[in-house]
């Protein structure tokens, strides 16, 4: 098995692409917008990646967090808020934040379940911090890390209600990128003793079986290489100081913040200790590029991924109209509170 995840280039596999994953046997998939059409469309491309590989259990993950990231949209599915709204809401009423955290998770995993989609690139665990760039802005949970890791700890736990396995992200931390790792490299400047309050949401929920990188370079650990490329931030500061022994992912290897060829950034990636390569935009020559390169998948990884999909499909569907009903009784505490203010 290849140890990466790819890109699908429309709503339903050309010849070319089912020929290569036949042939690549990639770890997974991951679902963009212009996958989706509807959900009688989605449900069979799903189910088509299944048939090729002859395993049910799937790696097939979105990037479906609410708010500004969301690939399945409106009128077809429901929209759901950004993580800035629980975060508003926990300074009026925690309890009740991380209930309406966990409630709006399991609500929106049921539309993934649905869509056979086993994996969500969420939640944003990366504390928000003055004056930084919005890559991350109103997808964070706050400026505090307990608030953040509560928060996240309730996302998960509605995914998972309903089936779908979270991905904690963005390792080991993105809130205080000045830049938009997209379109460039950021740089963080912040010293070992402020770098600690990055990475307690990740601490705090370090034994979820699956993570997600950060493009982000870090001088106070590597002052050469981004963390996803960074040996040192992969393995002393993700795998031992944060904790985290998951499946760890790139975050997107297209992304301008990393130089060199897809397929070299993959390589790199791998070597540095992350578990798979994600490569979105389902380039087939980057793609063939990635499985040439790529050695195949350690058992470490392998075991790791297994450990990851036995969360997928574990959980019920869910009344979705009830849960959407009770998130927003619970969000309109802080509209009650806000009109008497």
């Amino acid at each position: 098995m290849t140890p990466a995840i790819f890109g699908i280039a429309g709503p339903t596999l050309s010849a070319d692409e089912r020929a290569f994953f036949r042939e690549s046997d990639p770890a997974g998939y991951i679902v963009f917008g212009r996958n989706v059409v509807d959900r009688a469309q989605l449900r069979a491309l799903t189910d088509d990646l299944r048939t090729i590989h002859g395993r049910e259990r799937l790696f097939i993950c979105i990037d479906q967090e609410g708010g500004r990231v969301a690939r399945m949209k409106p009128p077809e599915w429901l929209a759901f808020p950004p993580g800035e709204v629980f975060d508003r809401l926990y300074d009026i009423a925690p309890a009740t934040a991380i209930e309406a955290a966990r409630v709006n998770a399991q609500a929106l995993a049921i539309d993934l379940a649905e869509a056979g989609i086993t994996v969500d690139c969420h939640p944003v665990l990366d504390v928000r911090q003055p004056g930084a760039h919005d890559v991350i802005g109103d997808r964070a949970f706050g400026a505090e890390p307990q608030r953040v890791a509560a928060l996240g700890r309730a996302v998960l736990d509605g995914l998972a209600r309903s089936g779908v396995a979270g991905t904690i992200k963005h390792m080991p931390g993105h809130g205080r990128a000045m830049a938009d790792s997209h379109k460039e490299l950021p740089t963080v400047t912040a010293s070992e003793e402020e770098l600690a309050a990055d990475l307690a949401p990740f601490q705090a929920l370090a034994r979820h079986p699956i993570g997600m990188t950060a493009h982000v370079r870090y001088t106070a650990w590597d002052d050469e290489n981004p963390g996803t490329l960074s040996p040192f931030v992969v393995g002393e500061v993700i795998r031992k100081r944060i904790g985290f022994d998951g499946l760890l992912l790139t975050d997107d290897l297209d992304m301008e913040a990393l130089s060199g060829t897809v397929p070299e950034r993959a390589e790199r990636a791998i070597a540095a200790g992350c578990d798979l390569a994600l490569n979105c935009w389902a380039k087939l020559e980057d793609m063939a590029g990635i499985a040439a390169r790529l050695p195949a998948m350690s058992p470490a990884t392998a075991a790791r991924l297994d450990r990851a999909l036995a969360l997928a499909g574990a959980g019920g569907s869910g009344d979705q109209a009830q849960l959407i009903a009770k998130r927003d009784a619970l969000l309109a505490v802080a509209a009650d509170v806000g009109a008497r203010a």
